[in-house]
């Protein structure tokens, strides 16, 4: 191979494999060679370190290139170079320079080397918003390309580089063709890396059509692609933290913002580094925490005005208004900056950022008392309530309902409320992960908090109950769904149980678990990205049922749904009647109920003196009588049974411990939906049971042997035989399941809270393979009933996964509770079970009897248990 032969491969290579071209073209420079291989090769390293995110020293060997070429009158060759300058020029800021370069170079390019330089024109058109211009010189470009006989690759790149623009014109259709296209062009001629980018720009379009599964399946993989082929992915961890913040998933995304804002910084990747720090802006604000946002938001506009990028400028303008906002500013001068930028951002073509603006400004109007200028605004920006991405068009149906409420239209505020509600059920049902539907709830949260409010003020209890159940544990209400290819899901949940195991070993052993550590966190890693890839063609649910049909679904119970706002406590009784209780301030109740699971705790776990052991148990008792003087007494539920609907802190209540509660039959649910769905749920007599143990309990096996006896039928795993995909798969459709195992909740990821078995731990995403779930189950095992609790009381679990998936009964513990207690309560309560009490009645007569017990530990374990579900 010539050296030239060898410099042009070389540029073939710079985007596919950039660190095997700068291989090839050092070895160009090294050997003594003609002017023409120095110069491409030049240019070849230049590519090369522009893919690697190195761009001083990518225009170092470009302006290298154009030297060489100019001395020894190699003009094509210069042209050549500029071209590819003028690219990481744009990417430096400096667009205007870029610019000149492409008009010097254009006076000695023909023919395919000239639809080369087209389609760089057009891609830096497209970056500095002059997209009219960009699309006549993107069509240019394949004219050029086709009267010069054609050449795949390179038609492969100026189509990948068109679809931004398409993308930016809303050409969904124009933008796949063009990247389908593309990526039969680049695996036909072998360039699996430039096939990273085709995955790149389809992630982009599907974020921008609010397709989160899409886009996240896209940019997974463009990221593998792009590791594959040892190439800088770009802005693929900013875009990609986009995608996550519009499901408010904050930390994750502020995390990958923050990093890109370092590299680029560390690059010099001026242009790169002001869509991360506007991407780490709006972070902060979803994290309240606006003095940062406002910060970045700034730094943004300043970087880019210096760039001479105007519409990026005005859009670090537009983070900054929205900064000023959500820090309480309602001023008259902000409301002239929110015209100002709203004009910019519309005249700029960003049509959803203008629209943001718009109602900031109409929000603004209607605080500082000026409801006809708000009126005019909010007629201009109405068509925000039928397009654009979800949580815009939910705020424009927010600031309808505001500008209604002023003008003392309650009904028709209510209604837009209401259709704002719509605009997020609507998002969550096309969500297949479970993780994302309960982080959507959070968006939701300014709209549910106002209809709330609204039906407080007017006292009207079944306006309340009704808020509250629009706003509540709205994820449960779906099925789970799965990627089409389960597989890999399946291979890495195996994995990490034998992961798992090895730890344990390697800690039993005092061996060295850091790698083991990073491997499994990686993997976990590798498992919440996999389930986010699923996407659901659910209609959204029903909904909540209406009074009457929860009522006739009672029978003798009563249903307290306790309810959030303001840092005050409600709670709303339906017991034929429905009454509305306000009961005092929420952080009263959050520290009676600390005080009570620490004195739970301390009674399960430690043997102290009977003086201590006394101690603790008068702070129990005085603790539990508070919370039933605050949440109990004041209803007037008198001794019937009760189905409990929790907020916040209430999901980790023992409330077998509360006085009012002993005896008494007690369902908790995560919504009084949820809860009418699983009453509707019919038994199968002749269903299979499943009793499971795990390893490590001494007393696990011999429970399970004892509860066999009952039930002479039932599937027995134990040993080596309780291994998770054996037991999950005779979960599937049993009418009873009981396990004993050791259970472990992480508030951390919640969908890796586990049930440890003998092969590893059965994860919530295990149990989401389930095609028809357990009617009733029981979990023998610590704090298995305990869920992570999020905005909208979306509640993430073991038990919280079950319920979605149609588990009608669940019995299982909120606290900690020592496992040798755990055997005579399980087989007392399935003797009950046996003749036929329900789970809640069954349940509550075993707390009531072991109430009694001298043994401190057995009656804490008692009182740790709970009936979610319904009986």
């Amino acid at each position: 191979m010539t050296p030239t032969d060898q410099a042009h491969r070389a540029v073939d290579l710079a985007y596919t494999e950039p660190d095997r071209a700068l291989l090839l073209g050092a070895a160009v420079l090294r050997a003594p060679g003609e002017p023409e291989s120095a110069a491409i090769a030049e240019r070849a390293m230049g590519l090369a370190y522009g893919a690697l995110g190195r761009l001083a020293d990518g225009q170092r060997h470009l302006r290298a290139a154009i030297e060489v070429a100019e001395k020894a009158s190699l003009a094509i060759r210069a042209a050549e170079a500029r071209g590819s300058l003028a690219y990481l020029l744009t990417l430096t800021g400096d667009s205007d320079a870029a610019l000149a370069e492409t008009e010097k170079a254009a006076t000695a390019l023909h023919g395919v080397p000239a639809a080369r330089l087209a389609m760089q024109r057009g891609l830096i058109l497209t970056e500095v918003g002059r997209f009219a211009e960009a699309a006549t010189v993107f069509d240019d470009a394949l004219s050029i390309l086709q009267r010069a006989g054609g050449d795949e690759l390179l038609e492969g790149d100026i189509r990948t580089n068109r679809s931004i623009l398409l993308v930016h014109l809303l050409d969904w259709r124009g933008a796949e063709e063009d990247l389908r296209t593309a990526e039969a062009h680049y695996t036909a001629n072998g360039h699996f890396g430039r096939t990273a980018m085709v995955w790149h720009n389809r992630g982009m379009a599907a974020a921008v059509r609010g397709d989160v599964p899409g886009a996240l399946t896209a940019y997974d993989e463009a990221a593998t692609r792009y590791r594959k082929a040892g190439r800088d992915p770009g802005l693929l961890p900013v875009e990609r933290a986009e995608v996550l913040l519009s499901v408010h998933l904050v930390a994750e995304a502020r995390q990958a913002a923050e990093a890109a804002v370092e590299q680029f910084a560390g690059q010099h990747n001026a242009v790169d580094l002001v869509a991360a720090r506007l991407v780490l802006a709006q972070c902060a604000l979803q994290d309240d925490d606006p003095a940062t946002a406002a910060v970045e938001a700034d730094k943004a506009r300043r970087s880019a005005i210096r760039q001479h990028r105007p519409s990026w400028a005005t859009l670090g303008a537009h983070v900054a208004l929205r900064a000023r906002w959500d820090a309480g500013d309602r001023t008259e001068a902000t409301l002239r900056s929110a015209r100002r930028t709203a004009d910019a951002l519309a005249a700029a073509g960003w049509v959803v950022r203008a629209a943001d603006a718009r109602l900031i400004m109409a929000r603004i109007a209607i605080e500082l008392g000026r409801p006809v200028t708000a009126r005019r605004i909010l007629a201009d920006a109405s068509r925000a309530r039928r397009t654009g991405p979800v949580e815009l068009r939910a705020r424009a149906w927010h600031a309808t309902a505001l500008l209604r409420e002023a003008a003392g239209d309650q009904r028709g505020a209510d209604a837009a409320l209401r259709a704002g509600m719509r605009v997020f059920d609507r998002f969550r049902a096309g969500l297949g992960a479970t993780e994302l539907r309960a982080q959507v709830s959070s968006h939701a949260g300014e709209i549910a908090r106002q209809g709330l409010a609204a039906a407080l003020a007017s006292g009207r209890v079944g306006a309340v109950l009704t808020w509250a159940e629009r706003w509540r544990a709205g994820a449960l209400q779906f099925r789970p769904a799965r990627p089409p290819d389960d597989t890999q899901l399946a291979e890495h949940l195996a994995e990490l149980r034998q992961l798992a195991l090895a730890l344990g070993d390697d800690e039993a052993a005092g061996r060295d678990t850091r790698d083991l550590v990073r491997r499994q966190a990686a993997l976990q890693g590798a498992v919440r990205a996999r389930a986010r890839h699923a996407a659901d063609d659910h209609a959204p649910e029903a909904g909540f049922p209406g009074v009457p049909a929860l009522n006739r679904a009672l029978g003798p119970a009563a249903l307290v749904e306790y309810v959030s706002l303001a840092g005050q406590l409600y709670a709303v009784v339906l017991a034929r009647t429905t009454t509305l209780h306000e009961l005092g301030p929420v952080d009263v109740v959050e520290e009676r109920l600390a005080a009570l699971r620490f004195g739970l705790r301390r009674l399960a776990y430690e043997d102290g003196t009977a003086r201590s052991t006394q101690a603790v148990a008068g702070l129990v008792a005085a603790q539990a009588q508070a919370l039933d003087s605050l949440l109990l007494a004041p209803l007037d539920v008198g001794n019937q049974p009760l189905v409990i609907v929790p907020t916040g802190v209430l999901h980790a209540m023992p409330w077998a411990a509360l006085p009012g509660c002993t005896g008494r039959p007690v369902s908790v649910a995560p919504s009084a939906t949820l809860w009418h769905r699983a009453a509707s749920t019919q038994d199968d007599p002749t269903g299979r049971q499943v009793l499971a143990s795990g390893p490590g309990l001494p007393h696990a096996a011999p429970e399970i042997a004892a509860l066999a006896r009952g039930y002479p039928g039932a599937s027995r795993f134990t040993g080596r035989r309780a291994c998770v995909d054996d037991v999950v798969t005779a979960l599937d459709g049993a009418q009873l399941a009981h396990i004993a195992a050791h259970g472990r909740f992480r508030a951390d990821n919640p969908l890796f809270s586990a049930l440890q078995l003998s092969d590893g731990p059965l994860t919530v995403y295990d149990l989401e393979r389930l095609t028809t779930p357990p009617r009733h189950v029981v979990l023998s095992s610590c704090d298995s009933g305990l869920p992570a609790v999020r905005p909208g009381d979306e509640v993430l679990g073991l038990a919280a996964a079950l319920l979605a998936l149609g588990t009608r009964s669940l019995v299982a513990t909120v606290l900690p509770v020592p496992d040798r207690a755990s055997r005579a309560l399980m087989l007392r309560f399935h003797t009950l079970r046996r003749a036929g009490i329900g789970p809640a009645a069954a349940l509550a007569t075993t707390q009531q009897e072991f109430a009694a017990d001298p043994s401190p530990q057995a009656r804490v374990t008692a009182l740790g248990y709970v009936c979610l579900g319904a009986s």
